[in-house]
């Protein structure tokens, strides 16, 4: 069983910065990507930003020149680093796994969420 678990979540005013991680578990052979998508209250979910595995990334145009995702390390994580936020940044948060090779099967797994709230 694969899990994928996400941390950093919080309250933090405008203009400040915060980082989230994200750490996928398990016996697991490869991983394809990883990603960051934001559910605002009320919105459709939308993406954040994506990492191959040869790191290569994708951002969303809404956070380009804010956020910066890193890498995939050989433990499997990835973190997201957001600066500058803003009232609009307000949403959860979730990391997911894509394309991830087990013994047997490919596919993609989904994190729970962490919740980031941009408030003075």
């Amino acid at each position: 069983q694969v899990e994928v678990v996400e941390s950093g979540g919080g309250l933090v005013p405008p203009g400040g910065s915060l980082r989230l991680s994200c750490a996928a578990s398990g016996y697991l052979l490869t991983i394809g990507a990883m990603d960051w998508y934001r559910q605002p209250p009320g919105k459709k979910r939308e993406l954040v930003a994506l990492v191959n595995s040869d790191g290569t990334t994708i951002y969303g145009d809404s956070v380009k020149g804010r956020f910066a995702i890193s890498e995939i390390s050989a433990q499997n994580t990835v973190s997201l680093q957001m600066n500058d936020l803003n009232v609009g940044d307000t949403a959860v948060y979730y990391c997911n796994a894509r394309n991830v090779r087990i013994p047997g099967l490919t596919r993609d797994y989904y994190g729970q969420g962490t919740q980031v709230t941009v408030s003075a």
